[in-house]
């Protein structure tokens, strides 16, 4: 069942997210099988990401938070917020799916 996990980074922590994207990425690919989408929350002029968003297809609510609680930002301490909310997938690439 999807999940979407919204994730803002703490103020002033770019320093963290530069440093530890290498293994936060490393863990996304060892994990793809369970991403349906994700990528990085961007200021408006596209220069700093501030947070993420990852739409999971996962059992339950349990293994969301698993694998957000396993990933190296969250080890790191970047995220100042993290929602996780049951999703249903009503457009997927321009389709409607109900």
């Amino acid at each position: 069942m999807p999940f979407l996990v919204l994730l803002r980074d703490k103020p002033n922590s770019a320093h963290i997210r530069t440093a530890v994207r290498p293994e936060h990425l490393k863990y996304l690919d060892a994990n793809k099988a369970k991403i349906m989408a994700g990528g990085a929350l961007l200021k408006d002029d596209g220069t700093v990401g501030e947070g993420g968003a990852i739409i999971l297809d996962v059992d339950d609510r349990a293994a969301a938070e698993s694998f957000i609680n396993n990933d190296p930002f969250t080890k790191a301490g970047l995220f100042g917020e993290i929602t996780i909310s049951r999703w249903r997938k009503a457009y997927f690439n321009g389709q409607n799916c109900l």
